[in-house]
């Protein structure tokens, strides 16, 4: 049995909420680390970490390893912005000496690190930059490199599978690109020997413990909470031409919360929710605004920026392909319409309380640049011609050569119909007709239908001709005067093309010069569309807006509700919920299946996210104290599909995380842990967890726990005292029915009532009465006798069975061995009768 103990995690910088590790009994420290001050007064040797960084289609994997303690931290897959702001944020936290990455990278990952390796010297001293080959961060190998480590915290009687086990309970391994960078780091400490540089090589580096690492403010949160808690839920798209890969939200709490109008509005939406905060001020902001447009007279303007919010466009690629010159006809609308609905959004936010930070930047921030972008466009840019002829085009009196060029090829038509005239009276006259044409790149020919005798090449010599090459049974021939033309018109068309693409190109420079403004907008406008988004959804719902007490170490709920049952049931009881303090920090709830226990405790989950991500949440009143991450491990019929031994492994996974990272900040819910293993084990392993945790004392999590185990409280397996408060979910006997009140009040179940949830899914009544009979056997400790009934008819069954056989014998047969037959075939069937 493996021992671990718990501490809350540390940055390099000192404690940081919401991390906490599976940090395990100290070894005496190998040499080259930093040991502690020896007896003649040395100092202790400065901290160094060393950071493994990946970005991959917009997630970010990161993990270091920190020599003052000898850990490894991780940070699970994150979304991030192609600046890679999130990766800037732990750089400055952490302060690395070395970044180690894949030489196989993306642009944006190349830049920023160049931009590192660049700083000056009056910035913070720069950290070198290596780069591993991209095999190094291959997800198979990084696996099995992890697996195969040699931890110190880890038995050598360890089997391979209680290691697999324990270390899938600490380190993500769902989490593939944190994952790979773990590798990544490994290899790197392995060849570069961090600490262990004058030993021998059958010295490895010491790793102590694996911790989670989150940045200071931010809430942790794991994938198995989003699932479960249906924050998130991608099912495949009806569309029967998307079957393959195509995938829609589903009912979800980002389903009903996103009405963003733009998708830049809906990508921050989801990035709020991957990054729940404990910033204060940054969720009264949002807040604030939230409440200016649930305002009644203030819906009208909600509608209108709402409404100019849908044409703000994919920016970032627009500009991406400018610097590439591949930029589209269709670009240069998309741009002019966001451009324009941006200077709508800066007037109406203008008139708006400046006091309101958002506002306040936008009417600030979305400068005069924007109406030079926009003026410029709209006078250089010819859109109805740039759509005829699907390439840019210009508007007249921007370019007078331009304007010249293009009115002498306007008048082409009849000039060479002239020509085509004059030409036909030198020609033969077997030739009916003529005409004049021009080719871009190629100039004026002379076209003439091709006539019976025209057969062989030499047929189609014509003199004073040249000959070009036949096309659709049309000769084309060059004369004196397509030369001539050629001579005094030159290419009109690619003249016109190349000077109009070189305004473009001047364009495009113009608007590049301002692309920071451009930038700017986008943040803002989708900022502002995703507070829009939960205003609307908070108007239509009944949300009201959440309170924060950083004093109040939990959470306090009146009258709350799950956001999603509440859309699908024609009634919803709301309820109530306060924890905090030194009291009733671990609730045991207990109750019939489908009274409302794990409904209860999503919603609690759900509301308490709901208020850290910034948005109203459906309650009377809500008072979010300092919680620091949410755990959840709530049984998902979902994942009985991956095998019944795959599943549990998962769930007591699940639960491990929490028991190895859970401040006294967390907030943890656990919904019939032991579901599915011997109910001694699945009940001694609750009881266990939950009296681990109370013996924290004043540190211990915030603990939801629904259970239909009623031994926990009747075997007294809980000490008693402040910390642990009963709770049950309220019903009423109606004869023999059984009727929920879907409301939660203290006490404890007396009975768990399975025969009538047995009834209510439909079992016949003789099983339920059986079923009763039997649990009345146990509880009084009197033996198990089979049915008499049941008995006497599976023994006629048998009897039948071996006068059959004997029938069939044939005793006059000379190889029939009586003594084989009574041995194996009547004395096993005389045993079952009697």
């Amino acid at each position: 049995m493996l021992s671990v103990e718990v501490i809350p995690g540390r940055t390099p910088q000192g404690p940081e909420p919401g991390a906490a590790s599976a940090s395990f009994p100290s070894l005496s420290p190998g040499p080259g680390l930093g040991e502690a001050e020896e007896e003649d007064g040395d100092e202790q040797e400065p901290a160094e970490i060393y950071l493994c960084a990946l970005w991959t289609s917009g997630y970010l994997g990161i993990a270091y390893y920190d020599t003052s303690d000898s850990t490894i931290h991780f940070m699970p897959d994150a979304p991030d912005h192609e600046n890679l702001q999130l990766l800037q944020r732990v750089l400055d936290e952490i302060n690395p000496r070395s970044v180690v990455t894949s030489a196989k990278q993306d642009e944006n990952m190349t830049r920023f690190l160049g931009t590192l390796a660049s700083q000056e010297h009056g910035e913070p001293k720069r950290p070198e930059i290596i780069f591993l080959p991209s095999v190094d961060f291959g997800l198979e190998i990084s696996k099995r490199r992890l697996l195969a480590g040699s931890y110190s915290f880890i038995p050598d009687s360890t089997t391979t599978t209680e290691k697999i086990l324990f270390l899938s309970s600490i380190i993500p391994f769902d989490c593939l690109l944190t994952v790979r960078a773990l590798g990544g780091l490994l290899k790197f400490l392995g060849r570069r020997r961090i600490g262990v540089e004058l030993e021998d090589y059958n010295v490895s580096v010491p790793i102590l413990g694996f911790k989670k690492f989150v940045l200071t403010h931010l809430v942790s949160i794991d994938q198995d909470t989003y699932s479960v808690l249906q924050i998130f839920k991608s099912e495949a798209h009806p569309s029967v031409y998307k079957v393959a890969s195509g995938l829609k939200e589903g009912l979800s709490l980002f389903g009903i919360l996103n009405r963003c109008r733009c998708k830049w509005g809906e990508k921050l939406l989801r990035l709020w929710f991957t990054r729940p905060t404990q910033d204060l001020g940054e969720l009264n902001s949002r807040l604030d605004v939230i409440q200016f447009f649930l305002l009644p007279q203030n819906l009208d303007m909600a509608h209108m920026l709402h409404r100019l919010l849908g044409h703000i466009k994919n920016v970032p690629l627009i500009l991406k392909r400018m610097k590439l010159s591949h930029t589209k006809v269709s670009d240069w609308q998309v741009l002019y319409k966001t451009v324009y609905s941006a200077l709508g959004l800066r007037d109406a936010c203008r008139s708006l309380p400046q006091s309101i930070q958002l506002f306040q930047d936008i009417a600030q921030e979305f400068s005069d640049d924007l109406h030079h972008i926009a003026s410029l466009i709209g006078k250089v840019v010819d859109f109805e011609g740039s759509l005829a002829e699907n390439r840019f085009t210009v508007l007249p009196n921007i370019d007078p050569e331009i304007d010249e060029k293009k009115r002498r090829l306007m008048g082409l038509p009849s000039f060479l119909t002239e020509v085509a005239r004059k030409e036909l009276e030198n020609l033969d006259s077997r030739i009916p007709s003529c005409s004049v044409i021009y080719i871009p790149l190629i100039g004026f020919l002379l076209c003439v239908p091709r006539l019976p005798f025209m057969v062989e090449a030499s047929d189609f010599e014509i003199e004073g001709l040249d000959f070009m090459f036949l096309s659709e049974e049309k000769l084309h021939y060059r004369s004196a005067r397509t030369k001539e033309l050629d001579a005094l018109l030159g290419d009109l068309h690619c003249d016109i093309r190349d000077q109009e693409t070189l305004l473009m190109y001047q364009l495009q420079c113009q608007v590049l010069a301002r692309a920071a403004v451009l930038t700017r907008v986008l943040d803002l406008a989708s900022r502002l569309d995703v507070l829009l988004a939960l205003a609307s959804a908070a108007r239509d719902y009944g949300y009201s807006r959440p309170r924060y007490s950083p004093q109040l170490l939990g959470v306090r709920i009146q009258n709350g509700r799950h956001p999603l049952m509440e859309l699908c049931a024609r009634t919803f009881v709301p309820n109530s919920v306060e924890c905090g303090e030194d009291k009733g920090r671990i609730k045991v709830i207990t109750g019939p299946n489908s009274s409302g226990k794990s409904i209860y405790l999503k919603q609690v989950g759900l509301i308490t996210f709901m208020a850290l991500v910034g948005s109203f949440v459906p309650a009377e009143e809500a008072e979010i104290g300092a919680v620091d991450a949410i755990f959840t491990r709530i049984h998902s019929c979902e994942s009985i599909s991956l095998g019944l031994s795959t599943f549990m492994i998962d769930l007591n996974q699940q639960v491990a995380k929490a028991v190895n990272n859970a401040t006294k900040q967390s907030l943890v819910l656990i919904d019939e842990f032991g579901k599915g293993t011997n109910t001694a084990d699945g009940l001694a392993l609750l009881a266990a967890v939950l009296r681990h945790w109370l013996a924290l004392g004043p540190m211990c999590p915030h603990i939801f726990v629904a259970t239909n185990f009623l031994s926990l409280v009747q075997l007294q397996l809980l000490p008693q005292g402040p910390l642990v408060q009963y709770l049950t979910m309220e019903t009423c006997e109606d004869g023999d029915d059984l009727v929920f009140f879907y409301q939660v009040c203290e006490g404890i179940a007396n009975a768990s009532h399975a025969s009538y949830t047995a009834a209510q899914a439909g079992l016949p009544d003789n099983l339920i009465a059986r079923g009763k009979e039997v649990s009345d056997l146990i509880r009084s400790g009197k033996p198990i006798k089979p049915v008499r009934e049941l008995l006497k008819e599976k023994q006629m069954e048998n009897c039948q069975t071996l006068v059959d056989k004997f029938l069939k014998l044939d005793l006059e047969d000379p190889n029939l061995d009586l003594d084989t037959f009574m041995s194996q075939e009547v004395l096993p069937a005389a045993t079952g009768i009697l």
